[in-house]
This record gives structure tokens, C-alpha cells and sequence, in this order.
């Protein structure tokens, strides 16, 4: 969506809008690099997890805890995604699907964030209770569990995003035609200091706490490729740092400047750092995937079966495999 920045505008007794600023150049910004940005996040957004979920349909167990977790993590991701062209042509001119197309957009935008985020979340702990709490996890970790916190995840989700279906609206701006915004930003129940808490703090804290423990257990105990274990939770955790931290420090610089109608000053970071956000959220079921022997074993007998010449020159094991974890 574009910045909300861009429609703060006052009003005289007329009733007639008046723009507070000059706001030519991030328009201009924002019609330059956001909707080929747009594009790029959705079209590796819909390959990569595409088949991330063709590679578990294919060669793995749909109902193992993880799977179940990780099928649910690209489907919110790829629901994220559906709202990204609609994006990309908003930034290019104006709001040209209606309202109820924005209601639908805006709230698809919404729950697409909130699951992936929780998923992302519980996915993390799930794998510290498998690996940490070893007996409490062959206990706990069954497809009832899995379900239940699925369920849960979905319907926070769900919820969460009905507020941008009410408050959303497509009015006329003088300065930039047809917006898609919301009517009335300052009585948001998810507002910029809740959504700081649920959404990023509290995630951050979760898997940093998680990655620590299971790196130590890793550490201490003889598993083979243990160092290639610890680097790629080491990177994992620092690339959700440094994805969501720069975009959430602006959203509460801009919270404290926001009375401040001309201070754009922010706007151009705002629009690199969300954007950053997000594409982590698209990309990261792949990244995941990727990185993971299993997964890279599924890929070369993918290979070999759809390009049967390629079998004297790629090798893969037979052996079935329970999940990526």
C-alpha cells in the first residue's frame, strides 16, 4: 500500500483537502522501484514456495509435526504474496480495483503477515522443544498437537485481519487520485506499539532464546555436521535481525514524528526496510528448505526423474525420509 504519510492532509471549512507538503519525489520514488520490487518478491515467492510444497506432496510425509508446520508457513507466505501485483499497480498510478477489492487485498496483506510471522514462531519452538526437550517433545509432538496450534495461529490470524476489511476505503485525492487507505488510522486496535510487541519483539525473543538453546545442545553433543548446524542457525537468526529490525525502528521513529505532518524525511526508508521485511517472509520456507540436505536430496531426484540423462551425473539417496527437520 502507499504510505500513509502520503494522504496526512488538513481541512480547511470548505471541506476541500489541502496538501501540508511537497510529496512529488516519493511518489516519484515509489513509482520507480516498488512495483518491479513488487514483481521480483512475487514471482520468486510463488516458484520457490511452489515447490517447496510440491517437493513435500511428492516425496514426503504430509502429516509429520513439521511438515504440517512447514506446509502451513508456505501457504501463508503465498497467501502474502497474492497481494503484491495489486501493490505493485496501486504504486504505479492509482487504486483501480474498487473497494472491495481493497477490503480483500488489505486484509489478505494482513493475515499473510500475522501467519507467517506466528508460524514462523512456532515452527521455532517446535524444533527447540525436539531437540532440547527430547523426551517432553515424543510426549508432546503429535499430529493433534500440531493441529490444534494450527488451528490457533489461523484463527489469531483471521481475526487480526478483519480490522483492514472494516477500515479500509477507496476515496479521491486531489494530489494522487484514487487511494486505497485506511479512514480512520489513530483508532487502529493493531496499532504501530502492539504490532512492535506481538509481531516483532516477541518472535525475536522466541527464536533467539530457541536458536541459543539448540545450538548449545548441538555443541555439546557429537552429531555429525554439528558445525554446519550451528552456522546455519547462526544465519537464520541474524537474517530475521537484520530483515525486521531496520523496518521496525522507523515504524516507531515515525509513531514519535507523526504529528510532524511535513517530516517525510522517514518515507524512503520506510519504503526500503518494508520491503526488505517482507521479502524475507517470502522467501523464507525456501531458504529453510534449500539449505537442508533432505530437501536438496528431493531436488536431484526430481531432477533425474523429469531428465532421466542426468542420472549418471547427479546422485541422490532412495531412503524415505519423516521431514525436513
Amino acid at each position: 500500500m502507499k504510505n500513509s504519510t502520503e494522504t496526512d492532509y488538513d481541512y480547511n471549512f470548505t471541506g476541500t483537502s489541502v496538501p501540508p507538503c511537497n510529496i512529488v519525489d516519493i511518489n516519484q520514488f515509489g513509482q520507480t522501484f516498488l512495483p518491479p520490487f513488487y514483481y521480483f518478491i512475487f514471482t520468486v515467492s510463488l516458484l520457490g514456495n511452489g515447490l517447496v510444497l510440491f517437493i513435500i506432496y511428492k516425496f514426503e510425509r504430509l502429516r509429520t509435526v513439521t511438515n504440517i508446520f512447514l506446509i502451513n508457513l508456505v501457504v501463508s507466505n503465498l497467501i502474502f504474496s497474492i497481494s503484491l501485483p495489486f501493490n505493485a499497480v496501486y504504486h504505479t498510478s492509482e487504486w483501480i480495483f474498487g473497494t472491495v477489492i481493497c477490503k480483500m487485498v488489505g486484509s489478505t496483506n494482513t493475515l499473510g503477515f500475522y501467519s507467517s510471522v506466528l508460524f514462523l514462531t512456532l515452527m521455532t519452538f517446535d524444533r527447540y522443544l525436539a531437540v532440547v526437550h527430547v523426551v517432553v517433545a515424543n510426549k508432546q509432538r503429535h499430529n493433534c498437537y500440531a493441529v490444534t496450534t494450527t488451528a490457533v495461529v489461523w484463527s489469531v490470524s483471521v481475526l487480526g485481519s478483519l480490522e483492514p476489511y472494516f477500515s479500509l476505503t477507496v476515496e479521491d485525492d486531489p494530489e494522487l487520485g484514487k487511494i486505497c487507505e485506511d479512514h480512520d488510522p489513530d483508532n487502529k486496535i493493531m496499532s504501530t506499539y502492539p504490532q512492535f510487541v506481538l509481531f516483532f519483539l516477541f518472535p525475536l525473543v522466541v527464536i533467539l532464546y530457541c536458536y541459543i538453546r539448540i545450538g548449545l545442545r548441538v555443541v555439546m553433543t557429537r552429531v555429525k555436521g554439528r558445525h554446519r548446524t550451528v552456522k546455519l542457525i547462526f544465519v537464520i537468526v541474524v537474517l530475521f535481525f537484520l530483515c525486521w529490525t531496520p523496518y521496525n525502528v522507523i515504524l516507531l521513529m515515525k509513531e514519535q514524528a507523526k504529528d510532524n505532518l511535513c517530516d517525510y524525511s522517514l518515507s524512503y526508508p520506510e519504503y526500503i526496510t518494508h520491503n526488505i521485511a517482507h521479502l524475507y517472509f517470502c522467501i523464507s520456507p525456501v531458504f529453510y528448505t534449500f539449505l537442508g540436505r533432505k530437501f536438496q536430496n528431493h531436488v536431484r531426484r526430481l531432477l533425474v526423474q523429469k531428465v532421466p540423462c542426468l542420472k549418471d551425473h547427479i546422485s541422490f539417496s532412495t531412503s524415505s525420509s519423516r521431514s525436513f527437520s
